[in-house]
């Protein structure tokens, strides 16, 4: 199988989608599917499988993802891109995380999403992206800020993690307010 990659300067960024998944899950031993999907635990491995066998996708959603890996290594050290995508209203939420410290406060995640925005919108046809932050999450809001994401709400209770009601900040961004920039 052939990866779909755009090559920043210090990334490479390799696109995954649902065919990806079925790909890899029915082709690749634990070993390999820990090392492509960048899982340090045969128990992280456990709930990508878990992820995989509930369905990626429904009748009016899908999803576009990007593996972040450094150029160096060619190690996989994030992720970024659009986990639910509603293919019937041209818009999209995205998500990102470094899942490796080492290299977090560098700017990589700044350099993955503009060429991740860009190619939501142009190749996705994107009308709207949107983020949904924890309003204690600086450094996400200082992200989304960066690129133009207006502030329109605040969600009360809206996502679980760890067992406990957490609250989302929204955050939204216009194809015209992209091509502005």
């Amino acid at each position: 199988m052939t990866f779909f990659t755009i090559e920043t300067e210090r990334l490479f960024l390799r696109k995954i989608v649902p065919e990806t998944y079925h790909y890899v899950f029915e082709h690749f031993s634990e070993k390999e599917l820990q090392e492509f999907l960048g899982i340090s635990s045969p128990e992280k491995l456990q709930v990508e499988k878990e992820k995989f066998k509930n369905g990626i996708t429904t009748h009016n959603k899908s999803m576009v993802l990007f593996q972040l890996l450094d150029k160096k290594s060619n190690k996989v050290i994030g992720g970024c891109g659009y986990h639910t995508w509603y293919l019937d209203h041209d818009r999209a939420e995205i998500g990102y995380a470094l899942t490796d410290d080492n290299f977090k406060g560098m700017g990589l995640m700044s350099e993955a999403l503009q060429h991740v925005l860009a190619y939501g919108f142009d190749a996705m046809q994107l009308h709207r992206v949107e983020a949904f932050i924890s309003p204690n999450n600086k450094a996400s809001i200082q992200l989304v800020n960066k690129f133009g994401f207006i502030k329109e709400g605040h969600l009360r209770q809206h996502y679980q993690k760890d067992g406990q009601f957490e609250d989302s900040v929204v955050y939204s961004l216009l194809k015209e307010e992209h091509l502005k920039r």
